[in-house]
């Protein structure tokens, strides 16, 4: 799912981290940022925010999976089936993206394509892992990689909480087992723990409104205007 922005800017050389002045609206020079985090945490809201402040391309994950009540239901295969459809479908976006040539602008994905291999070790047997693995693999070949990785990281009990606001919204929808909500987050902090393919910046979302509001977002571009090679470490100004 896109958001076509602006026309497309002068590609940035790799590494450049320069901001001009928020008049009408913000530039920056890099060319893909990537959002990740559990479930709840937000993803979707922060790409749209920085959507709007940078003018730029917005991709949104596909969520739909023809195998995924099978999976909640615990249908034996089920996982392996929904695993390689994400992954699938993933990589086509993101190759699709590639051949438009979208990132000569500034692109912000509320995915990272790796997040992938997180749910894959905690839903697929062994047999099936390896099968995934090598899949994976000759897939992973032909993504582009992004100069920002943006984590969002929120304890599990607040995660719990938010996920039953959004199921008590939405009825219709899965919910998920407490323990798997706290096997996941475990999973994307040992992850990210171990990151370190491009720059990260890990943002706390767990004392402020997931809304992004204008104060929020402005201490927020002051973090990325800061941002330089490694990891940085960010806790929101909460009043």
């Amino acid at each position: 799912m896109l958001s076509q922005g602006s026309p497309s800017r002068p590609a940035a050389t790799p590494g450049q981290w320069a901001f001009l002045p928020c008049y009408t609206r913000c530039t920056v020079d890099f060319r893909y940022i990537a959002i990740e985090g559990p479930l709840g945490v937000g993803k979707s809201a922060l790409a749209d925010q920085l959507g709007a402040r940078f003018d730029a391309t917005v991709v949104l994950d596909e969520t739909d999976n023809p195998f995924l009540g099978d999976f909640y239901a615990g249908r034996a295969g089920s996982g392996f089936q929904a695993q390689l459809f994400y992954t699938l479908a993933r990589h086509r976006q993101q190759t699709s993206l590639r051949q438009r040539d979208l990132f000569s602008q500034l692109t912000i994905c509320d995915y990272l394509f790796e997040r992938d291999k997180i749910y894959a070790y905690l839903n697929l047997d062994d047999n099936e892992l390896f099968i995934y693995q090598r899949l994976y693999g000759l897939l992973a070949q032909d993504i582009p990689v992004p100069d920002l990785v943006i984590y969002l990281q929120s304890p599990t009990d607040v995660l719990r909480k938010r996920l039953r606001d959004r199921e008590r919204a939405d009825t219709d929808g899965p919910r998920l087992e407490d323990d798997y909500v706290k096997e996941l987050n475990e999973a994307y902090n040992h992850f990210f723990f171990h990151y370190n393919a491009t720059p990260l910046l890990v943002v706390e979302t767990s004392q402020f409104d997931l809304s992004w509001g204008d104060e929020a977002m402005d201490d927020f571009m002051k973090q990325l205007h800061g941002m330089g090679k490694g990891t940085r470490y960010y806790v929101p100004r909460t009043k």
